[in-house]
């Protein structure tokens, strides 16, 4: 049997749609039709850069028990508040059900899960699959992005980001770390807020 030579390469596989965190930086990409994980204290504000990289609605799934709601003012210098749809489940089974649902149907382009611990192995693995059905049968090859406490862990993520504010007196200024990727090593930046339109860049690689 002759072995394809795609297989004996020690490239990484490669890379099919994604969605960039910043304009033209392809190392800061999170490849659509699968699940990724954002934590860290400023993850919410990830979410919301990724948002603000995407058209149309946006679904954010969280607890209707828990204490942290985005509010209109606070999203609204990073996307506009009408392109939120929120969705409170009660139980906490039906974060995750609702996630893959969503996903599932293809219908918008960014789907958030703020959930309060890290989901199981298996719950990932049918979020993936939700994706790429989704990617096959709806509109949009969806992205899922969950948010979890800490410094995260959830099993099987198809890569994993942490957030946390590093600002500089009055400048704005961010740690982005990549934890975890399957094709890319560990990595951080320092990013920074300003110009004349106040545009996220890196400042340090």
């Amino acid at each position: 049997m002759t072995i394809p030579a795609s297989l004996l390469t020690r490239r990484p596989a490669r890379q099919g749609p994604a969605v960039s965190l910043l304009p033209d930086e392809a190392e800061l990409s999170l490849v659509l039709s699968r699940v990724h994980e954002a934590c860290g204290p400023a993850r919410r504000t990830l979410a919301l850069w990724l948002a603000a990289r995407t058209t149309g609605p946006v679904i954010w799934i969280a607890p209707e028990w828990g204490p942290d709601r985005l509010h209109a003012d606070g999203v609204m210098r990073l996307i506009d508040p009408a392109r939120l749809i929120f969705v409170h489940p009660k139980r906490p089974e039906d974060l995750l059900w609702s996630m893959e649902e969503v996903l599932r149907a293809g219908a918008v382009a960014l789907a958030v899960a703020d959930l309060p611990g890290l989901p199981g192995l298996t719950p990932v693995r049918r979020m993936h699959l939700a994706a790429e059905t989704g990617t096959q049968e709806g509109q949009h090859a969806p992205l899922g992005l969950l948010l979890t406490p800490g410094t995260g862990g959830a099993q099987g993520v198809e890569t994993r980001w942490h957030l946390a504010g590093a600002h500089q007196g009055k400048a704005p200024g961010w740690r982005l770390e990549r934890l975890r990727a399957r094709t890319a090593p560990r990595k951080s930046w320092t990013l920074a807020q300003g110009g004349a339109q106040g545009q996220l860049h890196i400042a340090q690689a």
